[in-house]
């Protein structure tokens, strides 16, 4: 079996890596924040220091936000409402849309005009899948830090705070959009937390770190940016006016990730599914001592023998169905297959994850949700395709004639690898 695919994992993006989303988040050199911050410290970038003196009114405006809750049809839970700290029934602001919309989970304009008169914050949620600037930007920012991202908006109005002190258990960039905030950050009280370790289990010590001096405390105006690591506590209050700012939050996989696909591996190894003895009391620790030790013994025996490559299967499973590629236009898609000549010109869906694999007669091609199999003598022609650069079908190589070139290109865009 031989591996064609990029180094590193074996995962090649579809679009050469391009800085720009990264440096609209950060002030400093890709590789100072990899090791200065990325996972560690804080970190906060003025708008003077970063490239987009228009700010990040080109992801969502203000505008843009008042179309989603107004003109689009908002369905929870792409909307989250809190107030004074508590995150409201959807019943308080949804509803059915009338005839032929009667869905009684749509969110209802005036109901949001109620609340966010009142003072409740706003919380657009999944932008990264609605809301086509945010789309490009997010994959164009999760190819940059290899790991799958999300993007949330919150709306909060003059003076009002939407959350208490608390952390996440997962990085964010913070994009200050319009108006000011006020945050105050300080120093984690569990540093690296995994997602089933949320702050509410550690609320005391949260309010008595969060009483006292704060590592950071900052304005955020329009165009600001701050890089917070998971675990970090903050809190953030709207200043004199409106505020609007962005999350994007970066769902990392971590050593533990490893963990468990190698506890889920070793199912395979009969010692470590025997039963226990009969009868035994399990709460007992010197009846349990002894199983315990036979235990230990056998995962360690088991993990000095673990198949990097299972494990990396295992891997490649939960990140790359974690963060989406491209989308697709069905329609267009669908006519460029009716009209498909050799002087068509294709590329590969921007964003793809994909790994290729030649073993005999076959080329195995790994997608983030199929696999793909095609007979062995397509692998230049179909390497040529995934480099991502724009190709005719008619020049591509190694196969005999027009019509083979027709059909591996037809198959292609039909499987979504391929767009016009």
């Amino acid at each position: 079996m031989t591996r064609l695919d990029a180094p590193g994992g074996g995962v090649r993006p579809a679009v050469a890596y391009r800085p720009s989303a990264l440096a609209r988040c950060v002030s400093v050199e890709p590789e100072k924040f990899a090791t200065a911050h990325w996972g560690h410290t804080p970190l906060l970038s003025r708008a003077a220091e970063l490239p987009n003196p228009a700010g990040f009114t080109d992801l969502l405006s203000p505008e843009d936000a008042d179309e989603l809750l107004s003109r689009r049809g908002l369905r929870t839970p792409f909307l989250r409402v809190a107030k004074d700290g508590q995150v409201l029934p959807a019943a308080r602001y949804t509803g059915g849309g009338g005839a032929g919309a009667e869905i009684g989970d749509q969110v209802l304009d005036e109901k949001i005009l109620e609340l966010y008169a009142g003072g409740a914050t706003l919380v657009l949620q999944g932008l990264h899948r609605n809301w086509p600037p945010l789309i490009d930007f997010t994959r164009d920012l999760s190819l940059a830090v290899g790991q799958p991202l999300q993007v949330n908006a919150y709306l909060t109005p003059p003076g009002s705070q939407g959350f208490a002190t608390h952390y996440d258990t997962h990085d964010v960039f913070v994009l200050q959009v319009d108006g000011r905030k006020h945050w105050r950050i300080h120093p984690p009280v569990l540093p690296d937390p995994l997602e089933r370790q949320p702050w509410g289990g550690r609320a005391d010590e949260v309010a008595a770190t969060a009483a006292g001096p704060a590592t950071l405390d900052v304005v955020l105006g329009p165009g600001d940016a701050l890089y917070l690591p998971r675990g970090w506590l903050h809190s953030a209050q709207a200043q004199e006016s409106s505020s609007l700012h962005l999350t994007v939050g970066v769902r990392a996989l971590t050593r533990y990730a490893l963990v468990e696909e190698l506890l889920a591996l070793a199912t395979e190894d009969p010692r470590l599914r025997a039963a226990l003895p009969f009868g035994i009391d399990l709460a007992d620790p010197e009846a349990i001592e002894p199983e315990l030790t036979e235990t230990v013994e056998a995962l360690r025996d088991w993990l000095s023998h673990a198949d990097p490559a299972a494990v990396a299967a295992r891997l490649r499973q939960r990140a790359w169905s974690a963060s989406r590629p491209a989308p697709i236009r069905p329609l267009a898609q669908a006519a460029a297959l009716a009209t498909l000549t050799v002087d068509s010109r294709v590329t590969v869906r921007p964003g793809l994850r994909w790994q290729l694999t030649l073993t005999g007669d076959q080329v195995t091609l790994r997608l983030f949700d199929r696999t793909i199999t095609l007979p062995a003598y397509c692998e230049p022609a179909l390497r040529a395709l995934l480099t991502g650069e724009v190709t005719r079908v008619g020049d591509l190589p190694a196969l005999d004639t027009d019509t083979d070139r027709l059909t591996l290109t037809r198959r292609l865009l039909q499987e979504a690898v391929l767009t016009p």
